[in-house]
C-alpha cells in the first residue's frame, strides 16, 4: 500500500512554494540517494524538472544487465496560481510518480531491493497555465514538449510507464485507473498480457483499457487532436510505452481544483511498483519481440509518426 506515499507527497506539492528542492530533500531523507533537480525557465514560467534512480541489484547503474523501468509523471503543473487556489487534477501524475519514487526508495533502504533499475522523472510547477482545449479545458506548462521529453525521457529506459491524470474526455467512463495498449516507434501495439495481470492484482478488478487513436502517438504541435500528453513520451524513444490514465466517470478538467482521489492516484503508484518488480526479474513484457520483428518486415518502420511529418519537411523549407 502506498497511501501515506501518495499523502506525504501531496502536502510537499499543494502549496504556493512548492518546489523540487524540497522534494528531493524529502526523498533523500527516506533512503534515495540519486536524486537530481534541474530548473527550466521559459516565457511562461519555470519548473523543476526531477529525476531519481532507485538502483537494482543488478541493474545497469553498477555493471548488471537487469532491464530499467523508467515511470513518468505526465503534467502541465501541479497548481494554476494565481488564477486558481490549491492542488489542480492535472497534477496527480506527478504526484502518483514520486510517491512511488519514495515508496521504491524505501523499500530499498530497508534491504527490499528491485533486480532492476528503475528511474521515475516528473517536474513540479506550482503555477502552470492553462490552456484552451475541448471539451474541457487543459493545464498548459511552462515548457514545451520538446524539452519536458528531453527531461524525462532517459536513454537507460528499456521501457515506460507514464503517468497521466486522463479526465478531460468522452473516451474513458470509470473511475480509478486505465491502460492503454502498447506504443513504440509509431505502432500502436497489442496490450500487454503481464500489465493487464498486474493491473487485475492491484485493482482487484478486470482490467481496464482505453482506446488510443493515431494522432494520439504523434508529437504536440502538429495541429493534430490528441487526448492528452500520456503518450508523448513515446515519440522521444525507441522504447515501449504504456499509458497509465488516471480516471473519472465523468469529465474533470485537468485545472480542477479539489479533484484529486487518493485511491486513484494511490493505485496508479502501486501499478508501477509492481509492474518495476517484475519488469527488472523479465517477467514483464510490454510486448511481443517476435510479433513486432514480423510486423515491422511486413508492413516497414512507423518512426516517421514520432516526428512532425511533413510539418518538419515545410519548416525546413522556409528556413532555406
Amino acid at each position: 500500500m502506498l497511501l501515506r506515499q501518495v499523502l506525504d507527497i501531496y502536502d510537499l506539492l499543494d502549496k504556493p512554494a512548492a518546489s523540487g528542492e524540497e522534494v528531493e530533500g524529502f526523498l533523500r531523507s527516506h533512503g534515495a540517494t540519486d536524486v537530481t533537480v534541474e530548473r527550466i525557465g521559459g516565457e511562461r514560467g519555470g519548473t523543476d524538472c526531477i529525476k531519481v534512480l532507485i538502483p537494482g541489484t543488478s541493474g545497469k547503474s553498477s555493471g548488471g544487465s537487469a532491464p530499467t523501468l523508467g515511470i513518468v509523471g505526465r503534467l502541465g503543473g501541479i497548481g494554476a496560481r494565481p488564477e486558481l487556489i490549491g492542488a489542480v487534477s492535472d497534477g496527480d501524475g506527478a504526484l502518483a510518480a514520486l510517491a512511488a519514487a519514495l515508496k521504491l526508495a524505501e523499500m530499498h533502504e530497508a534491504g527490499d531491493v528491485l533486480t532492476g533499475d528503475v528511474i521515475v522523472a516528473t517536474h513540479v510547477c506550482p503555477d502552470a497555465p492553462t490552456l484552451p482545449h475541448e471539451p474541457v479545458p487543459f493545464m498548459d506548462s511552462p515548457i514545451d514538449m520538446e524539452t519536458m521529453n528531453q527531461m524525462e525521457v532517459d536513454e537507460q529506459m528499456d521501457a515506460i510507464v507514464s503517468i497521466d491524470t486522463t479526465k478531460g474526455n468522452r473516451i474513458i467512463n470509470v473511475n480509478g485507473i486505465a491502460i492503454s495498449p502498447t506504443v513504440m516507434q509509431g505502432y500502436l501495439l497489442s496490450v500487454s498480457d503481464d500489465l493487464m495481470d498486474v493491473m487485475t492484482r492491484v485493482t482487484g478488478k478486470m482490467p481496464v483499457v482505453f482506446a488510443l487513436s493515431q494522432q494520439d502517438v504523434t508529437p504536440y504541435g502538429n495541429d493534430l487532436y490528441h487526448l492528452n500528453s500520456i503518450l508523448q513520451p513515446a515519440t522521444a524513444t525507441d522504447a515501449p510505452v504504456v499509458g497509465v490514465a488516471i480516471v473519472t466517470e465523468q469529465m474533470v478538467a485537468g485545472c480542477a481544483t479539489g479533484a484529486t482521489h487518493a485511491n486513484d492516484v494511490e493505485e496508479a503508484a502501486r501499478f508501477a511498483v509492481e509492474a518495476a518488480k517484475l519488469f527488472g526479474q523479465g517477467a514483464c513484457s510490454f510486448y511481443d519481440e517476435a510479433q513486432f520483428a514480423h510486423l515491422v518486415g511486413l508492413y516497414g518502420p512507423m518512426s516517421r509518426f514520432q516526428s512532425s511529418g511533413n510539418a518538419e519537411q515545410r519548416n525546413r523549407q522556409e528556413r532555406v
